[in-house]
Order: C-alpha cells, then structure tokens, then sequence
C-alpha cells in the first residue's frame, strides 16, 4: 500500500501561499476561529487587523465588461507557471522561486517563462474545520461504510495528513423577466360503466380538462454557484453542498497561509453557461406555479435577463487519495461543514460473507416453516 501521488487529475495552476514567521522564519498556518497566523515552530501569533469585526459588502464584477475584457487591472493578476511532466499539474511560482518540488508528486520543477493572467478572487471562505477534524469525518464516513474493506479503512486511520486546498468557484447575480405561453389542467373523474367477465361494473376514469395560460414571472438571482475546476470530480464537489456564503471574507492572501489554493480552469462564460441552464431550471418550476392548477403544459418560454454580475470565490475542501490493492480511493471534506464525499470502497469478501449468510438464513426459515406445516 502506498499514498497515490496524484490524487486528482489536477490541470489548473495551484499555488502555496507562504507567510514565514518573522521570529524564526518557519512557515505560519491560518487559524479560521481566533483570526490569526500562526507559527507551530516557535508559537509566534499574528493577528490579522480588521478579522471577525464587520464584514465589508464584496463587491461583484461586471460580467459584460469581463468578457469583453474590460476589467481593471487591479482585477487581473499574472502568474508563472510550470507543467509538471510526471502528473500534469500545473503550478504556481513566485516572482522570486526559481524551481521548486511539484506539490503533488514530489517531481522537481523549473519555472516557464510564460505568464498565466486570471481574475483575482474577491473572496475566500476560510477552513472552519482543523485537518484532524476532517480526517475523523472522514473516517466516521468509512465506518457507516458496511461493504468497506477493513485494510482501507485501517490504513486510511494511520494514512497521511490531509490536504487543504481552496477550490475555485464561481458566483453568478443576474435579474430575470420571463413571458410564457402554455396550458392549464384541471382534474376530473368520469365514471362509466364496462363490461368485465360477463358482469357489468362501474369505473371511475380520471382525466384532464386544459385551458390556454400565458403569463410573466420575474426572479433575481443573488450567488448562483459553479465549480471552477476540473481537478476534482464535480459529483464530489456538488454532494459538499450547501456552503453557508454568508461567511464570505473579502480576499486576503494571509487567509490562505499554510493552504494551496486553485486557479480556475473552468472561463467565465462557460460557468456562465451552467449558471444559466440552472436558472432556467428554476424560472420553468416559477412558470408551473404561476399556472397553477393540478396538471400544467408549458409550450414556451421568453427570459430575458439583465445586471449580470459575478465574484471569483475561493472555498475550503480537504482532500486525501489512498492506494489499496491496487486502487485509487479518494475523499473530500467541505472545510466548513466536515461533510464528507468520496469513492464508496467495496470488499469482495465482506459481500459474499452477507450473501451466504443471507442464504443460511433463508434456508434455516425453510427448513423450520416446513418442520411445522
């Protein structure tokens, strides 16, 4: 068994933030509760000014003016970066590293010359939950587990320590008028009368009386969320859900000290896109409740929309990959709430102990319902 070096097909650029501590130099670490750098070295605290005072409104961006790329060049910021040849990750250099280990596999790295320009975050969740926590959710989660190999579930216990990453995000603003032409159904039974078996019977048939419905509704959209990565499997990504944004913090680089943080891989307008087919989603169930009645047809809708705006947002997933027999397994914690998603492991064993145990028991119901006939 070993740990898997690459635990997710990672192509975006990933950066460590690294605050040094001005006592000792080691690295310091952000503690989400007390609002503070730490030092785990040399136990140096630095307090971050303004943190858990009143949160400032975060401002949202354009999203015409981004994709004609007409953002300020405060909102962009440029990057170097390099490929790693062994597992592809793409990672983040600064202006004063020259090369470095890649932070998945260990492979050694030299800095490209080319320059990676992306939209800054405006906002980050900060981890709420300690790496330890994570890692007992997610060992809580192996347990409920009935078919988990006992060898995974050992090792994943004494495995190494989780990963905390900020994965990028997508939030999305936008007010929406719809006009819609469709029908309106109305319940109803008939009864009549049928012949079955020679015998004349009563039957009562339910059917459905329609009448035109046209219509407008309106809906604004506040924070519509989309993944911004490709790196980690978005049925992981989506059963962390729901993230309490109201938590948000105004973007600061100390909030990421001791964490790697993503950049996106998924542009603006193709999260754009997703945003859109939910929002249709949601205009289509508006447009059924305003026709009303117990069945409804919709033969079209007309949306417009308008005020588009948008955040980069970056939130809190620990994450860990396991190697067993052969076999990946990979888990993610939401670093707010300790929910805990992953690859659901199966034990062959465990399986065909159930399924004889299962057939002892229906041939030991047999054998005594027989014995007392």
């Amino acid at each position: 068994m070993q740990d898997e070096p690459n635990p997710f097909d990672v192509t975006a650029p990933v950066e460590e933030h690294r605050f040094p501590c001005d006592q000792c130099g080691a690295d310091m670490r952000f503690n989400a509760k007390a609002g503070e750098l730490v030092c785990d070295h040399c136990g140096n605290v630095i307090k971050i000014e303004g943190h858990g005072g009143e949160v400032p409104a975060i401002r949202e961006l354009d999203f015409k003016a981004a994709l004609e790329a007409r953002l300020p060049e405060a909102e962009i910021e440029e990057t170097r970066i390099a490929k790693c040849t062994n597992c592809g990750a793409q990672v983040e250099f600064d202006a004063d590293t020259h090369a470095r280990e890649c932070p998945f596999c260990a492979t050694p790295l030299v800095t490209d010359t080319g320059l990676h320009r992306q939209i800054k975050p405006r906002a980050v969740l900060p981890f709420g939950i300690p790496e330890r926590a994570a890692h007992d959710a997610m060992n809580k989660w192996l347990g409920r587990l009935w078919f988990a190999p006992n060898g995974l579930q050992e090792y994943a216990r004494k495995g190494r320590k989780m990963d905390g990453i900020y994965v990028p995000y997508w939030t999305y603003d936008a007010d929406t008028k719809s006009s819609y032409t469709g029908e309106h159904g109305t319940v109803y039974y008939v009864t009549r009368t049928v012949m079955r078996n020679g015998k004349s019977e009563q039957v009562r048939e339910q059917r459905v009386r329609w009448r035109p419905a046209s219509g407008r509704v309106a809906r604004f959209f506040d924070d519509v969320l989309v993944l911004a990565s490709r790196s980690l499997p978005k049925t992981y990504t989506d059963g962390l859900a729901p993230w309490n944004l109201s938590h948000l913090e105004p973007y600061r680089p100390e909030y990421l000290a001791g964490f790697r943080a993503e950049g996106y891989t998924v542009e603006l307008a193709e999260g754009y896109d997703e945003a859109r087919r939910y929002m249709d989603a949601v205009i289509l169930r508006d447009v059924k409740f305003d026709i009303g009645g117990d069945r409804q047809r919709v033969h079209q809708v007309n949306t417009s929309v308008s005020d588009v705006t948008f955040k980069h947002i970056l939130l809190p997933v620990w994450l860990a990959a396991y190697k067993y027999r052969g076999k990946t397994y990979r888990f993610v914690v939401n670093g707010q709430s300790g929910k805990v998603q992953g690859e659901r492991p199966y034990s062959a064993w465990k399986i065909t102990f159930a399924v004889l145990a299962g057939l002892i028991v229906a041939a030991a119901a047999g054998y005594f319902f027989s014995q007392y006939q």
